[in-house]
């Protein structure tokens, strides 16, 4: 096969390995681009059965906004969207990125604007989802927004703007929620869902951040996240922890 040109950066042979799918390839040109550089043979196959995966379960389509924050080579491909628009980078630099472990958080300063506005899906009929590949080193609790605007606080105990709690976890690994009706949402944290009764509230009009919330910011280190319609929370954790263990497996 003829190689695939990106002029000014790099050539990639369609015979190393190159996803049969076209989002995913689509995806990994826009990475190896902003890297500047082709991807382990590896790294791209664990992308392309991640994406995969997503659609024969039948939630990619859900996935509004997402980036996953792994394996690319540098922080500029980390931030390449999977999904939807790029987010903004507040802060970040390259010595906080890990090829492996993603994006670390330093609890005060940094963080991404996701691009995408809390208003953007349903009211009844969303997600929000992270992969924290390590605990904080302070304020130990991360926390994760249902019909809010946030992902990935710091703190205990926190409300968003429309005045609606979020739930805290101090595990590692996938956490999620998922709201699919007004009277309560699906949380889902250490492979275990939980039922939440609690009723909807207009979402407001913000851009979701991630790592922070107001002047809250989180110390996670984190390797996915995703916003979008509601979905089925176990087959996404299945998904992004089997896509985290191959990435780690492809890095040498």
């Amino acid at each position: 096969m003829s190689p695939i040109s990106i002029p000014g950066k790099v050539t990639l042979s369609q015979t190393q390995v190159f996803p049969d799918d076209l989002d995913a390839a689509a995806y990994v040109l826009a990475v190896e681009a902003a890297d500047g550089q082709a991807l382990e043979p590896a790294v791209r196959l664990a992308y392309n059965t991640f994406i995969k995966g997503c659609k024969s379960d039948g939630i990619w389509d859900a996935i509004k906004a997402s980036c996953i924050l792994a394996g690319a080579r540098t922080l500029s491909g980390a931030l390449v969207p999977l999904v939807g628009t790029a987010p903004t980078n507040y802060n970040f630099v390259a010595g906080d990125y890990n090829r492996e472990t993603g994006l670390k958080g330093d609890g005060s300063t940094k963080y991404l604007d996701s691009n995408r506005n809390n208003n953007a899906d349903p009211q009844n009929n969303r997600h929000l989802s992270f992969y924290s590949s390590t605990a904080p080193f302070s304020n130990p609790i991360g926390c994760l927004g249902v019909g809010s605007s946030y992902i990935a606080g710091s703190y205990t105990s926190l409300t968003d703007a429309n005045g609606q709690s979020g739930f805290t976890t101090s595990n590692t690994g996938f956490t999620g929620a998922s709201r699919s009706q007004a009277s309560g949402y699906t949380r889902r944290t250490g492979a275990v869902n939980y039922s939440v009764s609690q009723a909807s509230i207009s979402p407001n009009s913000a851009n979701i951040d991630i790592f922070r919330l107001g002047v809250y910011f989180s110390s996670n280190r984190l390797a996915f996240y995703s916003i979008g319609e509601s979905l089925d929370l176990a087959l996404l954790d299945a998904r992004v922890t089997t896509l985290m263990s191959d990435i780690g497996a492809a890095i040498p």
